[in-house]
């Protein structure tokens, strides 16, 4: 009803109070043509928030917070039960909106500086009052889908290469290095924790941008955002958190992802954090350090060994034929690594066969070096027994 809302005329109140069913809340503005005012940013259900750049459609989620993600005593999820928007005026490229998080174990404050454009991108700043201690938070929380690509084909047969709304999650560490986990659909849940302290950031990329990789017309995978999540301050000692959960339906949001502080949130102890949320194309990383641009999976034609194929971006200064690749495997051993020059892409392939032995699963860490000195993002991922 009208009571709900505090407009500037009672008139608005009365036309929002028609509307029924109010779920969120979207904001408009001219992101891509001067005469048309684009929906770019919606806050809708729970804490969640949705939004895009020029020349993209919506995709990924963001969250306020997550609490106990995947435990057995089951998740708990708080909401933005009230919002206050302040008025920008006629002239101004940016918008302040405040919220009050509300959960049985948390109540929290929030305001989001957000900026339309290329790419949108949001201020975050939040202040979280615990009501009882909480060992289990998510700051920065995405929530993505992944059905199948070229690492993980489909179930069954489908007509498109590939669907998903993010390729991976990149990470960069608190020391600097840039990493690459590709996603994927596994058939069992998945959680996988990437430790860290004072993370510079992190985020799931949607680094595939051709039609041709998805050909899906009316999904348009191809125009789905990338979100990025850089703190602010000091995010202590923690690590990445990455829930891959199985799904047989693209409309699921299956993967999940977000920083989990290791120190434990008491009660009546005010928690502040913040941080800078943007939703670019793709998080690439810095000119001498060459990104991935495709992961593969299959069987060596050789000997039928298990393999994975990595395909990295073409680099200044980097010589495809002086690439060596170290790889470390947590179980059963690598048979061999290769690296190839991509000529048709001007960057290298690496290939990496290994035996993982009677190990229900193995984690692969990969590292392109040149002259000592690594030359590519580090590529991480499990293989899982099937």
């Amino acid at each position: 009803g009208p009571e709900s809302f505090e407009t500037p005329t009672a008139e608005i109140g009365a036309l929002i109070s028609e509307v029924a069913q109010f779920a969120g809340f979207r904001l408009h503005y001219p992101l891509n043509r001067a005469e048309y005012r684009d929906e770019f940013i919606v806050f809708q259900g729970a804490s969640y928030l949705r939004a895009v750049s020029r020349g993209q459609t919506y995709g990924l989620s963001a969250r306020g917070l997550a609490i106990d993600v995947a435990e057995p005593t089951g998740e708990e999820f708080p909401t933005f039960r009230r919002f206050w928007i302040e008025r920008p005026s006629s002239r101004a490229n940016a918008i302040v909106v405040h919220a009050l998080l509300d959960s049985p174990r948390v109540a929290g404050a929030y305001r989001f500086g957000i900026y339309p454009g290329a790419p949108t991108t949001i201020d975050v700043d939040a202040t979280l009052i615990p009501r009882a201690p909480l060992t289990h938070v998510g700051l920065g929380t995405l929530t993505s889908m992944f059905m199948h690509g070229a690492i993980d084909p489909p179930d069954r047969p489908d007509y498109r290469p590939a669907v998903h709304d993010s390729l991976g999650l990149a990470m960069v560490t608190g020391q600097g290095e840039r990493l690459w986990r590709p996603l994927g659909n596994p058939a069992a849940l998945q959680v996988s924790a990437f430790v860290d302290e004072n993370p510079k950031g992190f985020g799931l990329i949607q680094r595939t941008r051709e039609f041709s990789q998805f050909q899906d017309l009316e999904a348009r995978y191809d125009m789905r955002p990338s979100a990025w999540v850089a703190p602010r301050g000091d995010w202590g000692a923690g690590f990445v958190n990455l829930v891959e959960i199985p799904s047989p339906f693209e409309g699921n949001d299956n993967i999940v992802a977000y920083w989990r502080p290791n120190r434990r949130l008491e009660a009546g102890v005010a928690f502040p954090f913040s941080y800078r949320l943007t939703w670019p194309n793709d998080y690439p990383p810095p000119q001498d350090i060459a990104p991935v641009s495709r992961s593969a999976f299959g069987l060596a034609l050789a000997d039928g060994k298990q393999q994975f194929v990595v395909d990295y971006g073409a680099a200044p200064g980097i010589a495809a034929g002086e690439v060596t690749a170290h790889v470390s495997v947590s179980a059963g051993q690598v048979l061999e690594t290769r690296v190839q020059p991509n000529l048709p892409t001007g960057g290298f392939r690496v290939f990496v066969t290994f035996d993982p032995g009677t190990a229900p699963f193995c984690e692969i860490r990969l590292q392109p070096l040149m002259n000592g000195k690594p030359v590519g993002e580090t590529w991480l991922n499990r293989w899982l027994r099937s």
